[in-house]
């Protein structure tokens, strides 16, 4: 099998409602790049790349892409480079993707989920076979509320937990107050039962800030304090000072940030994505030295639509450290059965079938490669 060809297809799902963190305020989700990989036995394979222009690395470490570079990139180095290639020949091809441009992660994760599904579909087996084997067939559910008015946060927690959500991730990071009373109004409201998590996304002015704000978030019993300030040296000083474990996703990219968190004794747990390490053949790699590090993990993204979701969710099921509540959305075409709030971050989806969400728990769709089918006239309608 060889690939032939590969078609990038910008474009933009209709959002629930606006979905906002500390860093990102302008973006808006649901913009991304979807990959069509062909091959000369007709097995096509398809990825995805939510790329997003204002999200990147401590200290710019990584930058922003876009859908519009992802797709530059693609076309231009990655296709002329890997074009005959084996889709199956996985590390050869980042090899090769490697050796044609530096950097440009989320334009190679969305090759690398494309020939993972090719392959998968050409050998007969789920993707997670070919990241060594399934520890789970999904994970549960952590919903994320977004930077909106605190009406509608505990509204929309209240709605989430009622259809069944057991964890709740409070995006913070830009008002101290606000952070605070939010955790504070959500566990009176919510009850001891449900899981809270904060996630400041590198918004607090200082060490310091954050420090204060998340003392007073843990006399709530929070499960873990994400990303409050930017790098790993000022994560370890905010990890110093706090009880709660503190999660490294910003500072989370490649093997080489796993080794300085660790060295820095800077995270207890790390947010494991398929696309900032560059694919799953990569992020497998972060989720093994994680573990060795005795490190555990969520597995974390950009609210893709269903194509990246189910590389998501594969990941989990093969990652045995990616034990904590995550948010990989409940994929669900319009007019489908399921929730309507918990996991849900669009009005409509890409894949034909809704994911399964059963007991707080969204589960890997079953199939061979990611085991999901594309509606091409969904692709067309929200083309941008």
């Amino acid at each position: 099998m060889k690939i032939t060809d590969i078609k990038v297809h910008l474009v933009r799902l209709p959002p629930r409602r606006e979905h906002n963190w500390a860093s990102k305020m302008s973006t808006p989700i649901g913009h991304t790049a979807i990959i069509e990989l062909e091959t000369d036995e007709g097995i096509v394979g398809w990825g995805e790349s939510p790329a997003g222009a204002t999200w990147g690395g401590s200290h710019m470490r990584y930058y922003g892409e876009s859908p519009e570079t992802v797709r530059l990139v693609i076309e231009t180095h990655l296709l002329p480079a890997i074009k005959g290639m084996d889709p199956v020949d996985i590390s050869l091809i980042h090899e090769a993707m490697d050796k044609v441009i530096k950097g440009h992660p989320y334009a190679k994760a969305a090759v690398d989920i494309a020939c993972y599904d090719a392959a998968g579909k050409a050998l007969g087996v789920p993707v997670s076979t070919l990241l060594g084997g399934a520890h789970k067939n999904s994970i549960e559910v952590a919903h994320s509320l977004g930077i909106m008015d605190l009406d509608k946060c505990y509204a929309e927690a209240e709605a989430a937990v009622a259809e069944g959500a057991l964890t709740i991730k409070c995006k913070t990071g830009l008002d101290p107050e606000r952070d605070v009373t939010l955790v504070r109004e959500l566990r009176r409201r919510l009850g001891d039962d449900i899981k809270i998590r904060v996630d400041g996304n590198e918004g607090y002015a200082s060490v310091s800030e954050a420090v204060a704000v998340t003392r007073r978030q843990e006399e709530f019993n929070i499960l873990l304090c994400e990303q409050p300030v930017m790098g790993a040296a000022g994560l370890a000083k905010v990890a110093a000072r706090i009880d709660s474990p503190v999660m490294a996703d910003e500072s989370a990219w490649t093997v080489q940030d796993i080794l300085e968190l660790n060295a820095l004794d800077a995270a207890a747990c790390i947010s494991l994505y398929v696309t900032k390490p560059g694919g799953l053949f990569k992020a497998r790699q972060v989720g093994d030295i994680a573990g060795h590090l005795g490190m555990y993990a969520d597995i974390g993204g950009s609210i893709e639509t269903g194509i990246g979701n189910a590389a998501n969710l594969h990941l989990a099921s093969a990652t045995k450290i990616a034990t904590l509540p995550s948010v990989c959305p409940v994929s669900t075409p319009e007019g489908a059965p399921g929730p309507k709030t918990a996991g849900i971050y669009y009005l409509d989806d890409l894949v034909v079938e809704p994911f399964k969400f059963e007991n707080g728990r969204v589960f890997a769709p079953e199939g061979p490669g990611l085991g999901i089918e594309v509606d091409r006239e969904k692709l067309a309608r929200y083309a941008v």
